[in-house]
């Protein structure tokens, strides 16, 4: 706990671990089993339980509660962990549950996260970096969030469903199939519509490649056969790294069915 600050109505149960210059703002409880990178910053209200270690530089603002046992009524109290990356920035309230025994026993959030406030991230959930989620949108037990995706405010992600990297969900939208990369999703009940891209383009992306791309969703959407196998013939004639990405995606283990062109 050296150079940190801790103000004297919080509470640091022992055990807990404390990095260089830390910042534990009033009424903040600190459980046993947690671990806080250096210059975290724990703004007021702040409840950080179970066994939950958080970045470096990461800053989580009132009323946040982050390692609490999952909502999942399968849990018999296992000794589960919540992982937060570094300089992510969790708004007011918050949510974030520690893993089930089922799903693998942790629930992950990698670097340079924005989660808005009302946020909720359930068990199992893995979240790549710099994923930003909007205000109130709740991501349900065991999916998988790639890098660079937004999801829109007041939208929900059903279980063991996974987004791929860079997609975009749009605001008040369920999504309960599977996201390709770059996808753009949106109305209320999830319809891929697009690919994401002025995300595409604000990332850098190249020209050739956001052509290529194009031309591999129109296939995906009227190519023949089924979707997983239009995508395999994408794989065996595609040149680009980003059309391969969403042939590997496709193609790859699921727990779900994809949301497809035109659905």
């Amino acid at each position: 706990m050296s150079n940190s600050f801790v103000h004297p109505s919080a509470i640091i149960e022992p055990g807990a671990a404390l990095g260089e210059g830390c910042h534990i703002g009033p009424f903040c409880h600190v459980g046993a089993e947690v671990t806080l990178g250096d210059q975290v910053t724990l703004k007021s209200h702040v409840v950080v339980s179970g066994k939950t270690d958080i970045g470096e530089e990461t800053i989580v603002f009132p009323f946040s509660v982050l390692g609490e046992i999952p909502q999942d009524k399968k849990f018999k109290g296992e000794k589960t962990s919540l992982s937060i990356g570094s300089r992510n920035r969790i708004r007011e309230h918050v949510t974030m549950n520690t893993g089930t025994t089922g799903g693998g026993g942790l629930t992950r959030v990698g670097d340079d996260g924005l989660f808005m406030a009302g946020c909720h991230v359930a068990h199992d959930v893995h979240i790549h970096n710099r994923v930003i989620l909007v205000n109130n949108a709740a991501v349900a037990g065991h999916c998988v969030i790639e890098d660079d995706v937004i999801v829109g405010g007041l939208s929900g992600l059903h279980q063991f469903v996974r987004i791929g990297q860079g997609a975009i969900i749009g605001a008040v939208t369920m999504v309960t199939n599977d996201v390709i990369p770059h996808g753009l999703v949106q109305a209320p009940r999830g319809e891929l519509h697009g690919l994401n891209l002025v995300g595409l383009k604000r990332r850098g992306v190249a020209r050739a490649d956001i052509t290529a791309l194009r031309a591999a969703f129109q296939m995906l959407a009227q190519g023949e056969g089924a979707f997983q196998e239009r995508a395999k013939r994408l794989g065996e004639e595609t040149e680009s790294d980003y059309v391969q990405q969403i042939v590997d995606f496709v193609t790859g283990a699921s727990d779900r069915s994809f949301l497809t062109p035109g659905e």
